[in-house]
């Protein structure tokens, strides 16, 4: 994936950047109003931000919600698809692991 840019001048519509700063486990990155957690997420080139069961990093796959390959947790809110959310200004967010250490089961009483 390559972004593609309209510079402001030539931007027909008038569009300007707003900047924003999310966090990913505990790192600062920046990004621009509109653009989706993965976005963000790629254009600091982090290509993969969780492991699948095999140990397989994981990232953006189809890029359109399909595939639940690219959930993150964003504050307490689990299993959020980074290519459809939205980066916020402040938004915490945590990666996933799908790998099962018996944390994520709930007990047969809970059923």
């Amino acid at each position: 994936m390559s972004p593609r840019r309209v510079p402001v001048d030539a931007d027909a519509v008038g569009r300007r950047e707003v900047p924003l700063r999310i966090t990913v486990d505990g790192e600062p990155l920046d990004g621009v109003a509109g653009q989706t957690i993965a976005g963000v997420l790629l254009a600091a080139g982090r290509l993969a931000w969780r492991r699948g069961p095999s140990g397989a990093p994981r990232g953006v796959f189809c890029g359109i919600g399909v595939c639940f390959d690219c959930l993150v947790s964003v504050g307490d809110e689990r299993d959020v698809r980074a290519c459809r959310r939205r980066a916020r200004d402040g938004d915490v967010i945590t990666t996933q692991c799908r790998v099962d250490d018996g944390s994520n089961s709930r007990s047969a009483e809970g059923e």
